[in-house]
C-alpha cells in the first residue's frame, strides 16, 4: 500500500528511518506548526507527514524534498542531521547511504557531515526503468553539477529535456521541477555536487 508520495510502508523502521522522523517532529516543533499547517505549507498529507514522523513509513526522495524545500535546507543537510558528531573525513564504509526502495533510487552521502558548508557531493544510483520527479527544489537557486560515471540517465529541468551519459556533465541551477530517469540497460551511476545559494 502507497499514499500520495509513495512511501513505503514497513513492518519494522530502519534506525536511520527512526532518526529522521525524530528530526523532521523536531522541525516542525521548532517552527511551532502542527500537522495541518506543515501539510499546507508542503502539500503533503497529515497522515503521511505523521506517519514518517513517527517511523511508521519508510519516507520517499520525493516526499524528503518536499520537507526540506518547507524547512530550506537540502537532502545531505537534513541527513547529516541526524548522525552524530560531524568528522573533517568519512570513510567510505562510513558514508551514509538511503535508498528509496519504491522508486529504485539509492544515495551515498560522500562528503563528511556539516550543516554549516555549502557545498557537498552525493553518489546516486539509479536502476533501469528508475523515475524521480521533484515538484520543487529543496532550497531555490540551489547549484548541482551532475557527473554521470555509468549508464544513461534522462534528467528534465523545468522544462527542458537532456540525455546525459557516462563522462558527461550537466551543470543546473534548480528554481523548478526536476525529474531523473534511469533509461538502461544498466544502472545510472553519478556524481551530484551540490552548492547551497
Amino acid at each position: 500500500m502507497r499514499d500520495d508520495l509513495g512511501e513505503a510502508y514497513l513492518g519494522k523502521a530502519d534506525p536511520i528511518d527512526d532518526r529522521i522522523g525524530a528530526r523532521l517532529a523536531e522541525l516542525r516543533s521548532q517552527h511551532g506548526w502542527s500537522l495541518g499547517e506543515l501539510a499546507e505549507r508542503s502539500g503533503v498529507s497529515r497522515s503521511t507527514l505523521s506517519r514518517a514522523e513517527r517511523a511508521e513509513t519508510s519516507p520517499t526522495a520525493a516526499l524528503l524534498n518536499r520537507l526540506c524545500h518547507v524547512y530550506g535546507r537540502t537532502m545531505s543537510q537534513l541527513l547529516s542531521e541526524v548522525e552524530t558528531a560531524p568528522v573533517p573525513l568519512v570513510r567510505a564504509t562510513e558514508q551514509q547511504v538511503w535508498e528509496d526502495r519504491a522508486s529504485g533510487f539509492v544515495r551515498r552521502s560522500v562528503s563528511p557531515p556539516h550543516a554549516g558548508l555549502r557545498g557537498e557531493l552525493v553518489e546516486g544510483r539509479l536502476t533501469p526503468g528508475a523515475d524521480i520527479a521533484y515538484d520543487r527544489p529543496p532550497v531555490p537557486g540551489l547549484e548541482q553539477h551532475l557527473w554521470l560515471l555509468e549508464g544513461v540517465l534522462e534528467v528534465t529541468v523545468g522544462e527542458t529535456d537532456h540525455r546525459v551519459e557516462a563522462g558527461d556533465c550537466l551543470r543546473m541551477r534548480v528554481f523548478g521541477p526536476t525529474r531523473f530517469r534511469g533509461t538502461g540497460p544498466g544502472e545510472a551511476r553519478y556524481l551530484l555536487a551540490v552548492v547551497r545559494p
